[in-house]
Formats: structure tokens, sequence, C-alpha cells
């Protein structure tokens, strides 16, 4: 047990040293935590000691796939209903052609370019079509995009790709049986009754201590990602869709929520793109780093030229259209799964699965950064008040309040 709390304990101080990093240099701190685990990789790989990083330790692996579960539902709940009808067209085009465009161009390039067989080409293809929502929902939630119709736009249209990959995996490389059936019946039944039996709840036993809204809601979450991976799928589906059956629920009941985002921010996603980060070989990745860059530059140039013309019919600003185009080029949670896929099941070889996952995080990092540092269009981000013009309404709150919404628990 004592070598379980040292290795939480080593990984929370690379959290840690993360996040300072990030408030210095003024970049999300997703990416920064991603870049902190490919050094640490890199350094333990060099120093012998890899093994004892832990990376492969299932307590952690368990943690990091509860945070990219969890990240994945608040995503889902930040995603108004009434936004995302009155943009239903958009997001559809853009996560349509976000999935298509990079799916066709980068299985093209694996077979003709690199010379990989026709299955691991679609296999790369598949893995460098995502969209990352754990990157974009980060990044929305730090900027403040994730209150604004524009980043809502952007989460709406994350969905659409990522649904599009699944489905392709699936039809792809892993047959419908049984389980898959069983699995849609019971999620479908599942998500259909939640909003009122989490209305039920929430009438019944708000305001204790005992965060009964919380255990529910983690409950949910943690049965339909068991059921997800018994039937062949990924643990996040479920993750994204209960958050968004749950968004107007999420949006009048918003405590809880708060609770729950400072748990998953705080300590569980900072160990998912911690491990992410030390998934990969710098080595590995120097050694073939002309492969790496062709898959990497294949991916964000089908991305940017199949969206950027898309783009430009929905947003007319410049930086609005670069921005939309660049986090639509990142990728991470489904492409690493995607990967690893195909090397359990023998699709890919170790070192094409190396260069998959590089050039995968490799897009989590890098055009984020470019979008947010040369093409964040902070006209769109809500303004934020004075602390004096702050004073008066908080005043206020407490005077006329009666404290429930500052101490209301679950």
């Amino acid at each position: 047990m004592e070598h379980l709390f040292f290795l939480t304990s080593l990984w929370l101080a690379l959290a840690l040293g993360a996040a300072v990093l990030a408030y210095y240099l003024r970049v999300s701190i997703a990416l920064v935590e991603i870049c902190v685990g490919m050094f640490a990789g890199a350094i333990a790989t060099t120093g012998g000691w890899f093994e004892s990083l832990g990376t492969g330790n299932e307590t952690l692996r368990f943690l990091a796939s509860s945070g990219a579960v969890l990240l994945t539902f608040l995503a889902g709940a930040e995603l108004e209903h009434e936004t995302l009808k009155k943009k239903l067209t958009e997001v559809s085009v853009v996560g349509i052609i976000g999935f298509f465009a990079p799916f066709i161009g980068c299985a093209l390039i694996a077979r003709f370019l690199l010379g990989w067989d026709a299955r691991a080409s679609l296999l790369a293809g598949i893995a460098l079509s995502t969209t990352s929502m754990a990157v974009v929902y980060a990044v929305m939630l730090e900027t403040g995009f994730n209150a604004t119709e524009f980043g809502k736009g952007i989460l709406g249209a994350c969905f659409i790709n990522d649904i599009g990959t699944v489905v392709a995996l699936s039809l792809i490389f892993a047959p419908f049986t049984y389980k898959t059936f069983v699995f849609l019946g019971i999620m479908i039944l599942v998500l259909f009754l939640l909003p009122a039996t989490s209305r039920f709840i929430t009438r019944h036993y708000s305001g204790k201590t005992a965060a009964i809204r919380t255990k529910w809601i983690l409950f949910i979450l943690f049965a339909l990602s068991a059921l997800a991976l018994w039937s062949g799928s990924e643990a996040v589906l479920p993750a994204y869709l209960a958050g968004i059956v749950l968004a107007e629920f999420a949006r009048i009941n918003h405590t809880w929520l708060r609770r729950l985002r400072t748990l998953t921010v705080g300590f569980l996603t900072p160990i998912y793109f911690l491990r992410a980060g030390t998934l990969v070989s710098l080595s590995g990745l120097l050694g073939g780093f002309l492969l790496f860059l062709v898959l990497f530059l294949g991916k964000v140039a089908s991305k940017i030229f199949g969206l950027y013309p898309v783009i430009g019919r929905f947003r007319t600003d410049r930086k609005e259209r670069w921005y939309y185009s660049l986090m639509m080029s990142t990728g991470l949670t489904f492409g690493t799964i995607s990967a690893l896929y195909g090397l359990t099941h023998n699709i890919v070889t170790q070192a094409q699965y190396s260069l998959l996952v590089a050039a995968v995080i490799a897009s989590a990092v890098i055009p984020t950064l470019i979008a947010n540092t040369a093409f964040l269009p902070a006209h769109l981000l809500p303004v934020q008040p004075l602390p004096s013009e702050l004073a008066p309404q908080t005043s206020d709150v407490r005077h006329k309040g009666d404290g429930k919404g500052l101490d209301e628990e679950g």
C-alpha cells in the first residue's frame, strides 16, 4: 500500500509542477501536463527505472481512465440543448467533415506513402481522425469559452467527430455481437430515465451532507462505463451521452457539478494527461521522426484544409475560423484508444503504434498551443466584472438569499 501512496504522491508532484509551469507560461494546463509526462517518461527511461514510474500500474490506469470519463461527462453537461438546436447544422457539418477529411487523408498517406498494409492504414485513418474532447473541454474551461455559444459549438462538433470515429472503429474492426445490443439497449433505457430520476433525487435528498447526487451520478457513469467495456465499446461514449441528457438539469442544479469539476480537474485529469505523455517514447520518436512528421502533418493538414472553408460558412472572423479549425485538429483520447486497439488486435505493429500515439499526442499539444497564442478570439470571451462591481451584488445575494446556494451539499 505504501508503494501506491508513493506513486500517487509522485504523480501529484508532477501535476503540481505542471500547474505552476502553466501559470507562468500562460498556456493550457492540459498541454503542459502532457509535455511534463513526456519528459518524465524520457528521464525515467534513460535512468532505467521507467517501470518504477508506474505508468502501467493498474490503479493509476484506473484513475486516469476515470479522469477521461468524468471530463467527458462534464463536457457533455456544458452543451445546452437550445444552443445545440440553433447550431445543429453547424456542428453536424463541421463534425462529419472533421471525421472524414483526416480519415481518408491519413489512410491514403499510410497506405501509399508509408507502405502500410490496408488494415493498418485504415486503423491509422481512424486513430488520426479524432478530435480530443478532453483537451478541447479543458481549454474551453480554462479560457471561459465553455460559457459562450462559440465554445459550445466547438464542443458539439467534437462530439459528432468522435461519434464518427467510434462508429468507424466498430464497423471496420469490431463486429457487432449480442453484447453490443445488450449495451445499447440498457444505455438507451438508462439515459431515458436519467433526467427524471436525477430530479427525483434532487427533490428528496438535496441539501444533505452526504453528497447523494454526486454519488448517484458517479454510480451511473461507472456502471455504464463497465457495461461499455464489457460490450467492446469505450467507456467515454456513454459518459458523454449522459452529460448531454443531464445538461439542462446541470444548468439548474449547478452546485454539485462545480464540486465534481473540482474533483475531476484537481485530481483525476492530471493523472490522465501525464500518463498520456509518458506513453510517448522520445528516443523512438527521434528514430522515426520523418514518419512521425508525415503522420502528424497529414492529420493536421487534412483537418484544416477540410474544415477551414466549411467553418468560413459559419464564422466570418479570421481568428475565429483559425481557432475553430485548430481546436478541431487536436486528438488524444479516442486516438490513443484506437491505436491501442490496433496494437492489442495485431492490426498494427509496436513501431506503428508508437508513431500513431506520438502523432496523436503531438496533435493535442501543437495545434492547441498555436490556437491559444496566435488566434485566440478574445472578443468572444465573456466580460469579467471588476471586483468593485461584484461587491454590491455579493452583498445583495447574502442579504436576500437563504444560504442554500452556498452551503448545499450533494
